[in-house]
């Protein structure tokens, strides 16, 4: 059996004790960029490579040009992902700390380059903790795999693009980031003018597991419609979004497209708008 968007706990454990996935930590923490290694090297599920948000799922930062997440370089990332083990064949398992927010950068990613047996962990590791599953501390070699990516290029739409105003353009951040009351992150508040705001924050609960499907479908069902071009989701640095894309998935059986620059890249090049839709 494949598993392409979610995997619980007791699937995870009984997959393993059949095969070997390749399984991903990408624990991360804002605060304190050093927080999700640290965790990593005291504890993970066995076998785990740990990828960093900002050195394995990102590229560098350009001041003033780029987001503060750009996309990875496909082959530098398909490198890493090969040092994992990875092949053409082989089961993927994401996880982070809790709500899966970093891993589903890494399920993106991985479907952009057009691996999409690849699946997150619900609940994450504090889920598999709490379960009284082994852990880990030991850091695993390198592997050989032979994967060979073929990037979904139409996955992703560019800056210019959405200025052009033809997209179903969603914000995923929260609400008062959007009207532009408050911005804790980036220089500039407000929003991408004709986007609608649907926060990724409620996909989950407090503990970190998603939300039952009844609730993703009402969350969502704005945008089904027979629209030709699937909606495109954008947040502060191109992150995010991608658990927002994972819960449209989960919701309507549909692939979405990210604006990867997100609002830290639009801000350098257009002009913000703040309040809501009229």
């Amino acid at each position: 059996m494949a598993y392409h968007t979610i995997i619980d706990v007791t699937e995870l454990a009984a997959l393993l004790s059949v095969s070997n996935p390749v399984i991903l930590d990408c624990s991360y923490a804002l605060s304190d960029f050093s927080i999700g290694r640290k965790d990593y090297l005291r504890h993970h599920i066995p076998s785990a490579y740990f990828l960093d948000i900002g050195f394995d799922l990102s590229s560098p930062v350009i001041k003033g040009v780029t987001g503060r997440h750009p996309l990875p370089d496909p082959e530098v990332f398909a490198s890493t992902l090969i040092a994992a083990g990875l092949n053409n064949e082989s089961q993927v398992i994401v996880y982070d700390q809790d709500h899966g927010i970093y891993a589903s950068r890494a399920w993106w990613l991985l479907n952009w380059l057009g691996h999409d047996k690849v699946a997150l962990l619900n609940g994450g590791f504090k889920a598999w903790h709490a379960s009284g599953h082994a852990s880990d501390n030991q850091w695993p070699p390198p592997k050989k795999g032979d994967f060979a990516f073929h990037l979904k290029e139409d996955w992703i739409v560019p800056k210019e693009k959405v200025a052009l105003g033809n997209e179903l353009v969603i914000d995923s951040r929260e609400h008062i980031r959007y009207m532009g009351q408050s911005e804790p992150i980036d220089p500039v508040a407000g929003h991408i003018s004709g986007a609608i705001c649907i926060p990724f924050k409620d996909n989950t609960d407090e503990d970190g597991f998603w939300k039952p499907m009844d609730f993703l479908v009402k969350k969502f069902e704005i945008l089904v419609s027979d629209k030709t071009d699937p909606p495109v989701f954008y947040c502060g640095s191109g992150v995010t979004a991608c658990h927002n894309i994972l819960a449209y998935k989960l919701a309507t059986g549909r692939a979405a497209r990210l604006y990867p620059g997100s609002w830290s890249e639009w801000i350098n090049y257009y002009p913000a708008t703040t309040g809501n839709l009229p």
